[in-house]
Formats: structure tokens, C-alpha cells, sequence
């Protein structure tokens, strides 16, 4: 290889390595808290996991919160912490976003909110299994849940932010968008959704001081595995190193908010496997290998 040719390639090289691990600081301008009129973030699925997480973070910056989740026990507990901890203004609404009435009450609610600065689409769940054994009524609650809640909520949401020429839109996706696994079918596809509508929909929103981001975390320490349909799931068999926390996960979501990566994939070694998944060849060629074991 010639000197010049070889110099070319280390520079590619070192400037990929460097692009793929660094995070720019985000552009969205977190405002000391207006006692007159705070703004306000809306989260959805903000009962546990990376939803309360979300609660807990905003709330610290100074936000009043709107909470979305099925369990209503479990938001008026977290309310209570956090109008304690921060002295914040916390709105529970007990609904299930995979229903058209939980769905359209929720819609109804953003249309009135005067200073909405921030909306977390964080509620989601998982399945595991083939589609031709899988209930019909929950895959389709999955689809409801993971692409029409987001989309519906975040068209309420835009009016608003784009005359105030401020917001933050963040839709919680996964890597799972760019894994192709068996017994994943419509979980896989509404997270590749969702990474696509957030691309979009950020080119639509340039230059209106509106951002947008898909915030794609690997395994993260949560209730998300808790459920019956990961019975059969065991954590331990995966090694520590690639369980994320909650915590540093939405820390670096919103400090990356409006940094030019709409698709946020949080932690080192979580950005180098998606890297390797989305080179044409070599993607193509882990996730055969990823079916076997499907």
C-alpha cells in the first residue's frame, strides 16, 4: 500500500473510531425553573424503569411532570417523591396507551398544556415468541403501543413546541431495531419504526427549534424482564459488563438532546455492535449467525 493511500485509511479509520464514541453536547438549552411558569415534561410509562428514571432527572432540572402509566398506585408514590425532593408540580394520569380511550384522553391532554417542553414516549413491552403461536390481541397491543401511541402523541405535542420554537421529543426505541431474531417479530419492527419516524420527523422539525431523538439502549437494569413473558428469562446469563442502569442511561439521553445523533445509542460497547450491524456485509452476516440461536 502507498504511504499516501495508507495515511488515508488511519485517518478514516481514527476519525470513524472517534465519530462512533464521541457524544457532541446536546443544543437543547435546559432553562432555570420559571416559578411563574415552569415548563412541564410528559412521560409516558413513568411507573418504573427508564420512565421513572426520566421523572426523577427532569424533575432535578427544574420541570414540572405529567405522568403516564397503567399502575396508579405506583405514579401517585413517585409524584410524591418528587414534589418533595425538587418541589415540582406532578399531574398522574392513570391510562393504557394501547387502548384508543387511554390513548385519546393522554392526545387531549398535550393540546392543553401551555409550556410542554419535553414528552418522553417511553411506555413499551415485550413478548417472546413466534407470531404464528403469539396471542393476536397482545401483538397488536404492541403495535398500538410502540407506533401509533408515539406518532399520535408527538403530532399533539409539535403545534405547541414549534410556535414556542422550543422542544424535546424522545422516543425510547432499542437496539433490538437493528437485531433480526426469532420470536421478536413486531417488537424488532416497531423499534425500527420508531428509529425511522425520529430521523424523519427531526428532518422535518430543522431550524424550528424542536428536537427529536430514538434513544436506543441495550440491556438495562429495569423491571422490563419482570414480567411473564420473560419467565424463562435468566439475566445472569448474560455478563455484567452489558447491563446498562436506568440512571446513566437517560442521563445521557438528555445531555445528548439536539447534539446531531437523532439515533442515541448510549455506552461504548452497545454503539460499536450496532456499528458492526449496520455495515452492509458483516451486519448481514451477525445477525444469521444471531438467528441460529433465535
Amino acid at each position: 500500500m502507498r504511504k499516501g493511500t495508507a495515511a488515508v485509511a488511519v485517518t478514516a479509520a481514527t476519525v470513524g473510531a472517534w465519530s462512533l464514541f464521541r457524544t457532541p453536547p446536546g443544543r437543547f438549552k435546559w432553562q432555570p425553573r420559571d416559578p411563574q411558569a415552569p415548563e412541564v415534561a410528559l412521560i409516558t410509562g413513568a411507573s418504573s424503569g427508564i420512565g421513572a428514571e426520566y421523572a426523577r432527572q427532569l424533575a432535578a432540572r427544574g420541570l414540572d411532570l405529567v405522568l403516564v402509566a397503567r399502575r396508579q398506585e405506583r405514579l401517585a408514590a413517585l409524584a410524591a417523591e418528587l414534589s418533595a425532593a425538587h418541589g415540582v408540580a406532578c399531574e398522574n394520569i392513570a391510562a393504557d396507551l394501547a387502548q384508543e380511550a387511554g390513548l385519546a384522553q393522554v392526545e387531549a391532554h398535550i393540546r392543553t398544556l401551555d409550556n410542554l417542553a419535553v414528552l418522553v414516549n417511553n411506555a413499551g413491552f415485550g413478548t417472546v415468541g413466534r407470531l404464528v403461536n403469539a396471542d393476536p390481541a397482545r401483538q397488536q397491543e404492541m403495535v398500538a403501543l410502540h407506533v401509533m401511541a408515539p406518532m399520535r402523541l408527538a403530532q399533539a405535542a409539535l403545534p405547541g413546541m414549534t410556535a414556542r420554537k422550543r422542544g424535546a421529543i424522545v422516543n425510547v426505541s432499542s437496539i433490538a431495531a437493528y437485531v433480526r431474531m426469532r420470536g421478536t417479530v413486531n417488537y424488532v419492527a416497531t423499534k425500527a419504526y420508531l428509529n425511522a419516524f425520529s430521523e424523519t420527523l427531526q428532518i422535518e422539525q430543522r431550524g424550528t427549534g424542536v428536537y427529536v431523538q430514538a434513544l436506543c439502549p441495550g440491556f438495562t437494569r429495569t423491571e422490563f424482564h419482570a414480567t411473564p413473558d420473560y419467565a424463562r428469562f435468566e439475566p445472569a446469563q448474560y455478563p455484567a459488563f452489558m447491563w446498562l442502569q436506568a440512571g446513566d442511561v437517560v442521563r445521557q439521553s438528555l445531555d445528548a438532546l439536539g447534539n446531531g445523533q437523532v439515533i442515541f445509542v448510549p455506552g461504548a460497547l452497545y454503539r460499536v455492535l450496532v456499528a458492526l450491524l449496520r455495515t452492509p456485509v458483516l451486519g448481514s452476516a451477525l445477525m444469521q449467525m444471531a438467528a441460529l440461536f433465535g
